[in-house]
C-alpha cells in the first residue's frame, strides 16, 4: 500500500500548478469503462465503491482514506465484484493528474468536499461529490465555477434525482393537478445516540489526523471529532439539516420549481442531549420564496412524525405539498395525491440507489449534463447553510440569491466562507 509520510505531505504540489495537468476525455476515444477513484471509505464511500465496482462500464482503480484500517474490507468487496484490486493511498493529491483515473468520487467529510472537487477539476478529472456538496456557500459556488471553467462533469450525490417516483411526483406537481402550491413541508425524524463528553486521546494507529483535519482548524484528537460524529461540529459539518435535510430540500426545490429564498428563519436548539454536539438536535426552518413557503423540521431524538387515525406514524423523512386544489405526500415508499381527502393518483416507490451513479457514468462517457448537476446540488445545499446561518445568528436573515450574499448583514455574511488552514486553502479564483 502506498502511504504518505510527513515530508511528502508537506511537499505536495500546490493547487496553482494543477491546471497544467488538465485533459479532456472528449478528445480521447469513447470510454468503454470509466476508471474511478473513491475518496473516503466509511458509510457512503464504502457503498459507492461497491456500486461503481459492480457496474459493467465502470471500475474502481484507486481507494483513498486517511484511516488505513478501512482499506481491507473495501478492497475485498471491490476485488470480488470486479476481479482486480485497486491501488491504495492516504492523500487524495497522490491521485491528481493520473490520466488513468477518469473520475474521483468524494465521500470524505463535508469540510473536504469543495477543496478535493476543485483540485480534481483543475487536474482534469470528473467528480461525483457526496451531499451536502460543500461546507459553506462560497465553497459551493467555487465548485460550480471549477466545473464550468475546466469543462468537467460534476455531480452531487443527491440520489433521489435518479429515483423514478420522486421525479414523477415533480412532473405531477408541474401539471397543476393540485393547483398552486402555497406551502410545502419537509422533515427528517431520526433518533440518534447521545455522543457524550469523551476526553481527548492519542490518534489511532494508521490515521493521518492532520490530513483528516485538512482545511479545518487543528484540534487535539477526540473520537467525537472523527468518524461520523464530525457531523455535529461546525468545523466539519452542518448538523442534521445538512446531513439528511439536503435530500428533502433538494426534492422540495424541484417540486416547487424554486431556486433561492428571500427570507429564512430558523428556530430550535439543543433541547434533548447533554453532550458535545454543537449543532441543534431540534430545528425548524421557514424558507420564504415568492408565492410560496417551505418548512423544514428535524428532531434527532424521535422517530415519529405525522399523525393518522391510529396515532403518530414512524416515518423517517418525507415531503407534503399543499396546493389550493389538493395535496401530495411523498417519501421513499411512494407518493399519493389527494383531493377532498381522497386519493386520486399515486405511485409506489422503488429502491434505486444506482440511478444517479449510472447517470454519472453515462455523463462521463457522453459529456452530457448529469441528472444531479453541481449547480443544483449547490442551490439545494445552500438552503441548508442558510438555515444554519439563521440559527447561528439567532434571527431571520434576508438573502440575495443572485449575489449569494445576505442583505446588509455583516454578521451573517461572515458565515459565507471560512478561514482555511494552510496548505489546504480554497482558491479565490479557480
Amino acid at each position: 500500500m502506498e502511504t504518505v509520510n510527513r515530508r511528502q505531505f508537506l511537499g505536495q504540489t500546490g493547487v496553482a500548478s494543477l491546471s497544467a495537468l488538465q485533459y479532456t476525455h472528449a478528445a480521447d476515444a469513447p470510454l468503454e469503462k470509466v476508471n474511478v477513484a473513491v475518496m473516503g471509505l466509511r458509510g457512503r464511500g464504502k457503498l459507492l465503491a461497491s456500486h461503481f465496482a459492480g457496474l459493467k462500464d465502470a471500475q474502481v482503480v484507486a481507494l483513498c482514506d486517511v484511516d488505513e484500517s478501512l482499506f481491507p474490507a473495501v478492497v475485498k468487496t471491490v476485488a470480488e465484484k470486479q476481479g482486480r484490486e485497486p491501488k491504495l493511498v492516504q492523500d487524495v493529491r497522490k491521485l491528481l493528474g493520473d490520466k488513468s483515473i477518469h473520475a474521483i468520487v468524494i465521500a470524505a467529510p463535508n469540510h473536504w468536499h469543495a477543496l478535493a472537487a476543485v483540485w480534481a477539476c483543475q487536474a482534469g478529472h470528473d467528480v461525483y461529490v457526496e451531499k451536502p456538496v460543500s461546507h459553506n456557500i462560497v465553497e459551493g459556488r467555487r465548485m460550480v465555477e471549477a466545473a464550468r471553467k475546466y469543462e468537467r462533469i460534476v455531480q452531487s450525490g443527491t440520489q433521489r434525482r435518479g429515483s423514478k417516483h420522486w421525479l414523477a411526483a415533480a412532473e405531477y406537481l408541474k401539471s397543476g393537478k393540485i393547483g398552486h402550491i402555497g406551502m410545502a413541508r419537509a422533515w427528517i425524524n431520526r433518533k440518534r445516540p447521545n455522543i457524550g463528553h469523551p476526553k481527548d486521546e492519542a490518534v489511532p494507529k494508521g490515521v493521518d489526523y492532520d490530513l483528516w483535519q485538512g482545511p479545518a482548524p487543528a484540534h487535539a484528537f477526540n473520537p467525537n471529532r472523527f468518524h461520523y460524529n464530525w457531523h455535529w461540529f461546525w468545523d466539519y459539518g452542518g448538523g442534521e439539516l445538512a446531513n439528511n435535510g439536503v435530500h428533502m430540500l433538494d426534492m422540495a426545490r424541484l417540486g416547487l420549481g424554486v431556486d433561492a429564498p428571500t427570507r429564512i428563519t430558523s428556530t430550535g436548539g439543543k433541547f434533548s442531549y447533554d453532550d458535545d454536539q454543537q449543532t441543534p438536535d431540534t430545528q425548524l426552518v421557514t424558507y420564504e420564496f415568492p408565492g410560496t413557503i417551505l418548512l423544514w423540521e428535524h428532531r434527532c431524538w424521535s422517530n415519529f412524525g405525522l399523525l393518522n387515525e391510529e396515532g403518530p406514524v414512524r416515518i423517517g423523512g418525507g415531503l407534503i405539498y399543499y396546493g389550493d386544489k389538493g395535496t401530495l405526500t411523498i417519501n421513499d415508499k411512494g407518493w399519493q395525491a389527494y383531493v377532498d381527502g381522497k386519493v386520486v393518483d399515486k405511485q409506489d416507490g422503488e429502491e434505486d440507489s444506482l440511478g444517479v451513479i449510472t447517470s454519472f457514468v453515462e455523463s462521463v462517457k457522453t459529456r452530457k449534463m448529469p441528472n444531479a448537476d453541481i449547480e443544483e446540488g449547490h442551490r439545494s445545499t445552500t438552503l441548508c447553510h442558510l438555515g444554519n446561518v439563521s440559527h447561528r445568528v439567532g434571527r431571520p436573515v434576508q438573502w440575495d440569491g443572485k449575489l449569494e450574499r445576505f442583505i446588509k448583514d455583516d454578521e451573517a455574511n461572515r458565515y459565507l466562507s471560512r478561514e482555511y488552514r494552510k496548505p489546504f486553502v480554497l482558491p479565490e479564483k479557480v
